[in-house]
Formats: structure tokens, sequence, C-alpha cells
């Protein structure tokens, strides 16, 4: 569909939920394409290309709302769906705290972001990627088998109307590669990736760099063994020190807090990490992979210090959680067309800090590189932490030998307070961190 017509559609049935008696109503279009391809072991294994088309209505009858959702476009179908949009919401419990954006909350004006590659791949390009990144991962030496290489691209149109008067559409693309090796033999093996994620496929690593540096993290977890049980500092490599950013995300979510399931519940406005570290959520981040020009109820976001010089200074809200805490939304809701709005953070990352990765480590007389994270062993509402690790050994500042089949333990209270941010931050996720060192964690090992 062009935009005006994605528009148009919308808008007559937000106009058409109204005269059928909702309070209000918004309406909800994402229509995506998307490739792949997959190459394994010198050939191509799939290609695949798909399409979609999702609508979803959701309606307020005073208190009630009803969501529905369909892929069907047709008049027959858009008939049905209002129908039932409407006899669910007037069945349906109240909720005092559903409600689209009053008009001072709606955004005013949308920056352009670019967000959208007009230079869409073709399947022979995408064949390429992987191509290239497999051959150079099994190039390396001690590279002993593939699990594959992956490119691909997608690109989707969102478009949103509200009977607040919030009516916009935007697009949005991505592209990837991936490719994942083992090294080693039956005396003993292991595994290790690589990956590139970017709006833009210029953007992209080079395939074959992607490749060289899966093979070679493959090959250097070789003869891993487990270092004695200990309370020393812990070193998280960026790849997986993000996952420690996504469990404060979590825990500042607003429906946590105001269901009371959160171990930071009580921490806004506190110091919840050192002094000199902060962290940044930016929605309006050029070419960002989780960037986005205002929230998905139509309000109006903007560049926050999450925890500002180590002080937590708000939650991620979107309209219903902000209600429910007497506050007012942060901008921060993401929906789906099956299900209500709910907070999430946008592009997202903890700032660096003053040391290099090197000196970072080299400050370690004995602990611990964690290259991979195993299991979910933490607990939101108490913060409790405990999974299984792999990495390297440090030993007088210097990584030794490879580490396997480790656990590391703290609680996410301790784990934030006692945090050292390298100044190495690269943006490839969307949620991105640079190395960071935990001081006093638990290590199980032999």
């Amino acid at each position: 569909m062009t935009q005006s017509d994605s528009l148009t559609l919308l808008n007559d049935l937000v106009s058409r939920a109204k005269k059928a008696g909702a309070d209000a109503a918004d309406a909800l279009a994402v229509e995506g394409t998307s490739m792949s391809v997959a190459y394994r072991l010198g050939h191509p294994e799939k290609v695949e290309r798909a399409e979609g088309n999702d609508l979803a209505l959701r309606v307020f009858v005073g208190k009630r709302q009803a969501i529905v959702s369909s892929s069907d476009r047709s008049a027959k179908a858009l008939n049905e769906l209002l129908d039932r949009a409407m006899a669910m919401a007037r069945t349906v419990p109240e909720d005092p705290f559903a409600g689209l954006a009053s008009p001072d909350e709606i955004a005013q004006s949308l920056p352009d972001l670019d967000l959208f590659d007009t230079d869409e791949p073709s399947s022979e390009r995408l064949v390429e990627l992987a191509r290239s990144a497999e051959d150079a991962a099994r190039a390396v030496t001690g590279v002993t088998n593939s699990e594959g290489a992956e490119a691909g691209w997608g690109g989707a149109r969102t478009a949103l109307v509200a009977s607040n008067g919030f009516a916009h559409e935007y697009r949005t693309s991505g592209g990837h590669i991936a490719v994942s090796v083992l090294a080693g033999d039956a005396g003993g093996m292991e595994r290790d990736d690589d990956w590139s994620y970017a709006v833009h496929m210029a953007d992209l690593r080079e395939a074959g760099e992607i490749g060289t540096s899966a093979g070679q993290r493959a090959v250097r977890r070789l003869g891993s063994k487990k270092p004695p049980t200990a309370h020393v500092p812990v070193v998280f490599d960026p790849r997986v020190a993000r996952s420690l950013l996504g469990h404060l995300a979590g825990a500042i979510n607003g429906s946590s807090i105001a269901r009371g399931t959160s171990f930071l519940k009580e921490s806004l406005g506190k110091a919840i990490m050192p002094k000199g570290l902060s962290v940044i959520d930016d929605p309006h981040r050029q070419r960002g992979l989780r960037s986005r020009p205002c929230d998905g109820e139509g309000v109006a976001n903007t560049r926050r210090a999450i925890v500002d010089d180590g002080v937590l200074t708000t939650w991620f809200m979107d309209l219903r959680s902000a209600r429910q805490l007497k506050m007012k939304s942060t901008g921060h809701a993401a929906r789906g067309t099956s299900s209500p709005p709910s907070p999430s953070p946008s592009n997202l990352w903890i700032e660096p800090g003053a040391l290099t990765a090197k000196q970072l480590i080299g400050e370690v007389k004995s602990g611990l590189y964690v290259t991979e994270l195993i299991g979910q062993g933490v607990n939101g509402i108490t913060g409790d932490y405990s999974r299984g690790a792999a990495g390297f050994w440090i030993e007088n500042g210097e990584l030794t030998y490879p580490v396997s089949e480790v656990t590391v333990a703290s609680n996410l209270k301790d784990m934030l307070l006692r945090m050292t941010a390298a100044n190495d931050l690269a943006f490839r996720t969307g949620m991105d961190t640079p190395t960071l060192r935990i001081d006093g964690m638990t290590l199980a090992g032999s």
C-alpha cells in the first residue's frame, strides 16, 4: 500500500469505530518484507522471501478496551474486525488506566532518522555475503566444521492513526550477516560466532572480517578448563555485557514498578551505579537499530539520561504504567498488532569510561573475562544473579587460558554499584555497553 492508502484505511476504520459507539480508538498497520539466505560448507542451503500485512484495531468503551487483529484487509474482514472489537470491549473488565494520549502528549513534530535503506539487496548479493563470511571463517586454521552463515534484509512500514488526532507512518529497514563455526575434533570441540546488524546495508561490517573473527573466536576457546572457586573481579566482554543493561531495563520498566516486582522499585532518585557512570536512552539516534520518531502511542519521545552520574532518574513508562504511578509517560510505549502497548527502551547504552579495555583488565590480579553467558538464572524481584559462563582466566592483568563450565554469581544491586566501564563503546545491537568490570563476584569453578 502507498502512504496515503495506509493512513486513509486506518482513518476510516477509526471513524467507523467511533460511529459504532467507541469512545476512542486507534488502528495500527504493519507491512513487512524480509529476505534471508543460508550458506553452509560451500553451498547455499536456503533462499527465502516473506511478505506480511497485519492490522489491529483497538477500541475503548468507557474504561474497557479490546484489540482485534487481522491480516485480511477485505471489506468483509474489516467489518468483522470492527464488530468483534466492539463486542469484546463491551464485555471485558474495566481498566482504570486505559486510554489514549491527551492532545498535549501527542508528538507534534517527528524527526527524519534515516531509518530506511532504499538499496534493497538482491538474493544473489545476500548469497555472496554469506559465502564470503563462511569462507573466511573456514579458512582460519583450527576450524573443522561450520554451522553455516546467514545474510538477510528486511523492510517495514508502520502506520498509526488514533481518534485523538494523531496520524503518522514511517519506514524502517535492517540487514544482517552472521556466521557460526566449530573448532577442534572429537577430543575437544568448541563453537563461536560473529555477526553484524545495521539499518543500512552499507553500514554492515565486511563479511570476510566477520567470518575471520568467528573462526578465531572458536579456535581461542580450545583447551578450556575450570579455575578454582573464588571471589574475584569479573570482566564482561561488550557482547555479553549488554545483557546486564537488559536486566537494568527490565528492572526499571514502569509495568514492573507498578506491580512492585522489581529489585529497584525503591531506587528512583538514588545512586544505583558509581558516580561518573550514566545510561542513555535515545530514540532519535540517526540510523539507530531501535530508533523511532515517536512511541507506539504517538507520544513524543526524546533522549534521556536514565542514569545520570550514577543516579536513577526515571522509569520506562507508557501511558498506562505512568497513570498507575501517577506520573507522565516517558514516550517508551512499544506495540505490535496483537497486544496493548507496553514500556520498552529504544537505543540504550552505558556511556564509556576513561580506561581502555586493556587497562581495565590490567588492573585485575586474578579474575575472569567472560565471552559467553549461559542460562537464565536472574531473579528480577530480588536481583539475585547466577549464570553459567565461559571466557578466559585473567592472571596479573593478562588473558591466559580459556575457561568453560563455570558459574558467576552476585546480586544485581551490588553488581551495578561495583561496575567500572571501559572506553570501547560500539553501537552494534541497539542495546550496547563498553567492556564492563564487576568487582567482587563469586566464581564457582573446580
